[in-house]
């Protein structure tokens, strides 16, 4: 959760600190630029899901985990202690990218070792509840983040935040990170990385040769992730500044909304991944697939038009309930798609190659449609790339009857 807070505080905040890194202009032109470097941040997760996810799948899950969360603390507490545009010029926005790189690269390793890691502590038959706290962390942290600009809202004045009280949560996400490290320090590794380490298949762990093994299952991981990380930053961190910066509502209201209904999302997950024990895992994808293509964009058309707090709620959790199809089980879907020696990789990199190119740059081409006066267009993209994740769904095997964790727990 902690590590998830000092990725998205970015977002949270960048209404905020924007103006403190780029010269002045209008704001949309400044939200733009801290959208490109949020962008940015993604281009090194699959390089950080490349270097850790073979670190995990030699080394140990729990020794990767560890790590990561130093990573990613190191760049909040820089960016925490970086000057502003106004003192130290062009350096600033250069040091705001690298620690944003930084944090990309622990994230990176993380998504691909913790969803391995839920998958192979969870007990047969619970392993979709389990694995759905991927999620619960993630919105967890996206939650914390939120929280924490309500509290600092209440307790400063706008001038306040733009001035030094954004630099706050950086610093609360830095200190976070050491109870974090004790937690990794103390926990568990799993059975089955300890069965592998043991067995003739150590020697290719980790390796793309051995990733090679398993195209389909590569393409399945990128076909899965495709619309769903498009319509998860969508639906999260994009549509915060569409209610500020289109829908017209305060800045305030709008992370009240976000924060109630990132709750109750956070709630669903686990009872979707119940559910996905018993039904499967095909017909929630199938229920993100289907209403995910016909209803993004009437749901952003009045959104807009609607102008309303009431509204805009409503509208938000709708799309979160669709969302919710595909991130309370994706990570379950795409660990059971590879064996232990090599699912750390399997599931990090495909998945944080597509993150890159489609997700983190959600915000970044919202924001450039808008520049250009066709924000709708982006609402239609939204619904193509969930369509093509449809059709891999619809022609993928049912993951929980061919699952790799359960036939190597049979041997």
């Amino acid at each position: 959760m902690i590590e998830w807070y000092d990725w998205y505080v970015y977002a949270a905040f960048a209404v905020y600190f924007s103006t403190d890194f780029f010269p002045s202009g209008d704001t949309t032109t400044q939200l733009l630029n801290t959208a490109a470097i949020f962008a940015i941040g993604f281009l090194m997760r699959p390089i950080g899901s490349l270097i850790m996810g073979r670190y995990a799948d030699r080394h140990g899950r729990r020794a990767a985990l560890t790590l990561s969360i130093l990573i990613m603390a190191s760049g909040s507490l820089i960016i925490a202690a970086t000057p502003n545009y106004q003192t130290i010029g062009i350096a600033a926005p250069i040091i705001l990218i690298l620690a944003r790189l930084f944090q990309g690269l622990s994230l990176g390793g993380e998504y691909g070792t913790s969803a391995t890691y839920l998958s192979e502590m969870a007990n047969k038959g619970r392993r979709g509840f389990y694995s759905s706290f991927q999620y619960v962390t993630l919105v967890g942290g996206q939650l914390v983040a939120l929280g924490v600009q309500i509290i600092l809202q209440l307790w400063l004045n706008d001038a306040q935040l733009r001035a030094w009280g954004w630099r706050i949560p950086f610093i609360i996400g830095a200190l976070g990170a050491l109870i974090v490290l004790w937690l990794r320090l103390s926990m568990d590794e799993s059975e089955q990385f300890k069965n592998m380490a043991k067995s003739k298949t150590k020697k290719d762990a980790g390796t793309l040769k051995a990733l090679l093994k398993y195209p389909r299952a590569v393409l399945t991981v990128v076909g899965l992730t495709l619309g769903g990380t498009v319509a998860f930053y969508t639906y999260t961190t994009y549509l915060q500044k569409f209610m500020i910066n289109s829908v017209g509502l305060d800045k305030e209201v709008v992370s009240i909304i976000n924060f109630v209904a990132l709750l109750i999302f956070l709630i669903m997950q686990p009872l979707a991944g119940l559910l996905s024990d018993h039904i499967g895992r095909k017909p929630l994808l199938f229920f993100f697939g289907i209403s995910g293509t016909v209803l993004t964009v009437p749901l952003f058309m009045l959104m807009h038009s609607s102008h309303s707090v009431t509204a805009a709620f409503l509208l938000m959790m709708v799309g979160l309930i669709i969302v919710t199809g595909y991130t309370s089980i994706n990570a379950i879907v795409k660990a059971e798609l590879f064996p232990t020696e090599i699912r750390a990789l399997g599931v990090g990199l495909p998945y944080g190659l597509t993150v890159a190119i489609f997700g983190g740059t959600a915000e970044f081409v919202a924001l450039w449609f808008k520049s250009l006066g066709i924000e709708t267009l982006f609402f239609f993209y939204v619904a193509g790339c969930i369509f093509i994740s449809l059709i891999v769904y619809w022609r993928m095997q049912e993951s929980s009857k061919t699952s790799y964790i359960e036939a190597e727990m049979m041997e």
